[in-house]
């Protein structure tokens, strides 16, 4: 008998390297990213139903009241809409409900819908007995966000067009251990929201596309060998010029983590999170303790870790 009640855990993300390429005719932009998933994550638990789809949310220590609003929106749930999604492709006649508990920022740049909604297609797909592929779902998961595809796909991902080329980067030789030195990060959100749609109208390349190619290949090289100096160097986010000059506070807490002694500093997504890498947990501890006395205790920071083997 199938069971009735499944949990799931759903990484957040952080986007190593990202590059906003040209506008396409219908106003959307493509992209060129490296993704690897992170080990703060929400967790969701589904039970099989015979009625309607429903979704309820617990919130955790996050910030952002905005985001919460934004996320209880009648029609504006990622899960549900991902739920539905599901089923109306499966033509499935039963229901579910979805309790989630947030811990990922909303609207932050982490990827805390997307993954929501990842594991909402995965976990159903399992529970339902629906028996659709990673492939079958990867393209209900490219009408619901650029992002989506990756997270069901799972693991260390490039994306490409509007994120519905997905390519896994899989590890050359033994993956490093997530507890070793170099995978600890320090995740800080100043608890405002970043409108991505609003930061991709101001952008402008200013680049060189060909230069950035060859930086996109390196740092993907870098990631198959899970090379982490490497991949610092490679650290690249087309957006940040154009967030940092329209929310200046970012760049003065990049500048900050910076001097703090981190090793590589980059702006998550289109905002409004950070993320800054540190050789050790105990200099990530170190780095926080320095921001939180420089910016003050307002800032919302998490310890977490790039995980090299995409999986917690």
């Amino acid at each position: 008998m199938r069971s009735r009640r499944l949990t799931a855990e759903a990484c957040g993300k952080v986007n190593l390297f990202l590059e906003v390429l040209g506008k396409r005719s219908d106003g959307y932009h493509e992209v060129r990213s490296l993704l690897a998933h992170v080990s703060l994550s929400d967790v969701l638990t589904f039970e099989r139903t015979s009625g309607r789809i429903t979704t309820t949310v617990e919130f955790g220590d996050i910030p952002t009241w905005w985001g919460r609003c934004r996320l209880l929106r009648k029609g504006d749930n990622l899960t549900t809409r991902a739920a539905a999604a599901l089923r109306e492709a499966t033509r499935y006649r039963g229901g579910a409900r979805i309790h989630v508990e947030k811990r990922i920022p909303i609207c932050a740049g982490l990827g805390g819908g997307s993954a929501d909604a990842a594991a909402t297609l995965r976990g159903l797909n399992q529970l339902w007995g629906t028996g659709l592929t990673v492939d079958e779902l990867c393209v209900i998961a490219s009408r619901l966000g650029s992002d989506v595809p990756a997270m069901v796909h799972g693991g260390w991902v490039t994306l490409e067009g509007m994120g519905e080329r997905v390519t896994p980067v899989k590890p050359v030789g033994a993956v490093p251990a997530a507890k070793g030195a170099g995978w600890h990060i320090v995740i800080v959100n100043p608890g405002f929201c970043v409108p991505t749609r609003d930061i991709c109208a101001r952008y402008r390349c200013t680049h060189a596309l060909t230069s950035a190619r060859r930086k996109f290949k390196r740092t993907v090289c870098a990631a198959e060998k899970r090379d982490i100096e490497a991949i610092r160097l490679g650290l690249f986010n087309s957006l940040e010029g154009t967030v940092f000059r329209k929310y200046p506070l970012l760049g003065m807490i990049a500048g900050e983590l910076k001097n703090a002694g981190a090793r590589g500093v980059l702006l998550c997504g289109s905002g409004a999170s950070l993320f800054a890498m540190a050789d050790s947990r105990q200099q990530a501890h170190a780095i926080a303790g320095k921001i939180g006395r420089t910016m003050g205790p307002w800032l919302w920071a998490r310890f977490a870790k790039i995980l090299p083997d995409g999986v917690t």
